[in-house]
């Protein structure tokens, strides 16, 4: 049956208008742990700290000079402090240096004296601007060659012999030989989502939103439209929970810093990933785990993960860096700014929480020199 234009126009009117899905208020119980607004035109110590580190190839890494309060009008003229960290591009050939002394491709982090685990992060970014300034990009909206980044992480090594490498040992109760990597001996153990990195090879149409859980990585590239240089509120929820697990009996684990580890080659990796976990009773134990990350831009959804999310606390960070990854960066200077920061904490009972509190340390000096095993 052919239906005429004015018909099929009518009846499209009359279906229902499906609106991107908006973000709930928080829980009842959830307790607003940080809130930032940088008012007092300084960085508190006791909040946050700087780093002067490198990871990931092409560049020369991230240093405290290119982070600082700065003061800018607001669209009502008022004023206001937002914190902004400064991209140097590969034109750049200023005073400030990073690694190996190098002064282009280097970044600026923030990151969170706080660990911090399920709960909601809603953190203001803009990046670049509006106006296109000299030595900046082309387009001062999408600073191509750059990753303006929201993150939290933890991560840390456990070393042992290498002769000792394919089993478990008594001296180092956290080491576990599924987990190694950049070296036999050396099992490695990542908490981290990004919500989100832009630019990937100069994209700022899209947005990568990962998650880490140990060796497990689960990415998603999403459609955003941030590249406006306005500011933009992400929001992002985090959730744990605690998975009984089956068949799981009491020699087959240790205790060690308030929670049990599985020490059995034979039980089904696939079923805790690393995660540590809990004791129910004699026999009984359930795994701390992540249940999703769901994402928000402006109070409207964007998308989720629901694989390898992680379970161990870990440090917010803020800040743009310029991996080879995200391409060429044809200009001198840019920026990503920052306003206020809020951080609610849920308190899942899959949270897992004291295990790591050392805050990243710098792997090169302001000379440039790499720190060997910092």
């Amino acid at each position: 049956m052919t239906v005429g234009r004015p018909l099929l126009c009518a009846l499209l009117a009359l279906l229902p208008v499906i609106a991107p899905a908006e973000i709930p208020p928080p829980p009842e119980n959830a307790k607003l742990e940080l809130e930032e607004t940088w008012s007092t035109g300084l960085i508190d110590p006791s909040r946050w700290y700087l780093m002067r580190r490198n990871w990931d190839g092409g560049n020369h890494g991230n240093v405290p000079e290119n982070v600082r309060i700065e003061e800018e009008a607001a669209a009502d003229g008022s004023k206001r402090h937002v914190l902004v960290c400064h991209a140097h591009g590969d034109q750049y050939t200023g005073p400030v240096r990073g690694l190996w002394n190098k002064p282009d491709r280097v970044g600026g982090i923030i990151a969170s004296k706080a660990f911090f685990a399920s709960g909601r992060f809603e953190v203001e970014m803009r990046v670049g601007g509006t106006e296109k300034l000299p030595g900046g990009p082309e387009d001062p909206t999408r600073p191509n060659g750059a990753i303006p980044a929201i993150w939290i992480y933890a991560g840390w090594n456990v070393r042992v012999m290498e002769s000792l490498a394919g089993g478990f040992v008594k001296e180092a109760p956290l080491y576990h030989p599924y987990l190694q990597k950049w070296g036999k001996g050396n099992a490695f153990y990542t908490s981290e989502i990004d919500f989100p990195e832009l630019g990937k090879k100069g994209d700022f149409d899209h947005a990568l939103y990962n998650t880490f859980n140990h060796s497990r990585i689960h990415s998603k590239t999403l459609p955003v439209q941030v590249a406006d240089g306005k500011y933009h509120v992400y929001t992002t929820e985090w959730r744990t929970a605690l998975r009984e697990l089956e068949g799981l009996q009491d020699v087959q684990v240790i205790e060690h810093k308030g929670y049990w580890w599985i020490r059995e080659l034979n039980f089904p990796f696939d079923r805790y990933w690393g995660n540590p976990v809990k004791r129910l009773g004699k026999d009984r134990y359930a795994v701390y785990h992540g249940v999703s990350a769901t994402h928000w831009i402006d109070g409207k959804l964007i998308g989720e993960n629901t694989a390898d999310v992680p379970a161990i606390a870990a440090q917010l960070s803020l800040g743009i860096w310029l991996p080879d990854w995200a391409g060429p960066a044809p200009w001198q200077e840019s920026r990503a700014s920052f306003g206020r920061i809020r951080v609610w904490q849920y308190h899942d009972a899959g949270d897992v929480r004291g295990l790591l509190t050392n805050d990243q340390p710098d792997n090169f000096k302001p000379s440039g020199e790499p720190i060997k095993n910092p």
